[in-house]
């Protein structure tokens, strides 16, 4: 199997999970009470990383290993889409998630949570799109 086709596999796994998390679970957390959502959010955040994880570093590991073999446009434009959506987990989920598992569930933050989230279902399905594209 080719770097390219691990890389499409990797980054479809991300895209399928972005849009769940985007259209079903994140809006789900404004129906939960916050005492259910505390022991849901901290089992979901345990699940899900052993999901998410692999996924990203999939991405990462075939996006750099595809820049390395060769240096054009779609390996460059990858890795810099894929360091802003890492950058924006970091910077942006992670906080938000440690103040749900803090107690802070307010909807304001619940809100939040959706739309600043667009911000990597777009660059995901950007992502995706553009390694689509390239396989073809």
């Amino acid at each position: 199997m080719s770097i390219g086709l691990f890389r499409l596999v990797f980054d479809s796994g991300l895209l399928l999970l972005i849009w769940m998390v985007q259209l079903i679970i994140y809006p789900s957390f404004q129906f939960y009470t916050s005492e259910n959502l505390l022991p849901w959010h901290q089992k979901y955040t345990v699940a899900i990383s052993f999901v998410v994880i692999p996924l990203m570093f999939g991405q990462l590991i075939t996006a750099s290993l595809q820049l390395i073999a060769e240096r054009n446009i779609f390996t460059i434009g990858s890795i810099i889409l894929i360091a802003l959506v890492w950058l924006s987990t970091f910077a942006q989920f992670v906080p938000m998630h440690g103040a749900i598992a803090s107690g802070n569930t307010s909807q304001e933050l619940l809100k939040e949570l959706v739309s600043k989230n667009w911000i990597r279902t777009i660059l995901w399905t950007l992502i995706f799109v553009w390694t689509l594209i390239k396989s073809l």
